[in-house]
């Protein structure tokens, strides 16, 4: 059996190079790592395939500029940054390849429910019939967890120990958000016509 033999430890630093061709290789670096992967990459992870101490903000910074003009660009969700196709190309990406899959496909009140998790996470069912004066039903929870937009939180310590509901990362790139410190705050869900804290959606 052959064995592959083991791979060149990657050089951070690129002594050898002049610095405007070693700051262009970093650029390079990242712009592949973030090509090659499908969810956000935090700042500690690009540092690993660039010198020390170099600016990792920077060579972000440079690497969108120089996608200016294509159809992707760089974005920064859920901690980290990420690849992904301008919003101007959706309706070509939707005219010419099969990602039905891929969208959300969510009514207006499955978006109130995920609004709804999203500021009171993490949040039990019944916290949920709270909100909405009524019943969630397994189904509409199931499709956000199926979507994961959702995720199963830390059991509340009562009787019964019941399971609680927290948004994902999925539901941080779904919404182009970097944090849930950057969801919009109450007043304007409200003039928009959706409301977390008495259930009236739209």
């Amino acid at each position: 059996m052959v064995r592959n033999p083991p791979e060149p430890e990657l050089d951070r630093e690129l002594p050898d190079l002049p610095p405007d061709l070693r700051w262009r290789e970093w650029i390079r670096r990242i712009e592949a790592v973030l090509f090659s992967s499908a969810s956000p990459v935090p700042r500690n992870e690009l540092a690993r395939v660039v010198g020390q101490g170099a600016s990792v903000d920077l060579l972000v910074e440079d690497l969108a500029v120089d996608l200016g003009g294509r159809a992707f660009e760089v974005a920064k969700v859920a901690g980290g940054w990420m690849m992904r196709t301008r919003s101007a190309y959706a309706p070509a990406i939707r005219a010419a390849a099969d990602v039905g899959e891929q969208l959300l496909d969510l009514n207006e009140f499955d978006v109130a429910v995920l609004a709804a998790i999203a500021y009171h996470q993490p949040i039990t069912r019944d916290g949920l019939k709270n909100i909405f004066g009524k019943e969630i039903s397994r189904d509409l929870i199931g499709r956000l967890h199926a979507r994961d937009l959702i995720g199963t939180g830390p059991r509340l310590p009562q009787r019964g120990a019941p399971y609680t509901f927290v948004t994902t990362e999925q539901f941080l790139i779904a919404f182009d958000l970097e944090s849930l410190r950057d969801l919009p705050d109450k007043e304007q869900l409200s003039d928009a016509g959706l409301s977390v804290d008495n259930g009236e959606a739209g």
